[in-house]
């Protein structure tokens, strides 16, 4: 079985960005307990369930994509991506860090996570 090349990405990058959450969640809940405040730990758990949100987004992209071969998901694709390596990977450098200069990117990575649902939502007005 042949896939569409682009849901292939959008539903591979989904699953390693899934596999990637266990494990960092992981790390969260059994490798940082010891070594940063809990307020901080609650930082950490944002970043994961963020990152979690938007890898499901990313294989829905996928999923949407075989639904609807002719319709273009790139940018919504790129601002789930991003937003996970800005919002999220921010959120857990923040944490393990303590530099500042790190929580100050993070609105950055949300404001991609919208932009890329607004992506979406236009899409599918789109559709007939």
């Amino acid at each position: 079985m042949t896939l569409h090349p682009l849901a292939r990405r959008y539903l591979l990058t989904g699953s390693v960005l899934l596999a990637l959450a266990v494990l960092i969640g992981a790390f969260g809940a059994h490798g940082l307990k010891a070594f940063v405040a809990p307020e901080k730990l609650v930082t950490f758990e944002t970043g994961v369930r963020y990152h979690f949100y938007h890898a499901f987004g990313i294989l829905f992209l996928g999923l949407l994509q075989l639904a609807v071969p002719a319709i273009r998901l790139s940018l919504p694709y790129l601002g789930f991506l991003l937003g996970v390596l800005l919002f999220s990977g921010n959120c857990y450098l923040y944490v393990v860090t303590g530099a500042r200069v790190f929580a100050m990117i993070v609105p950055i990575g949300g404001l991609l996570f919208v932009a890329g649902w607004a992506g979406v939502s236009l899409k599918l007005l789109k559709l007939r």
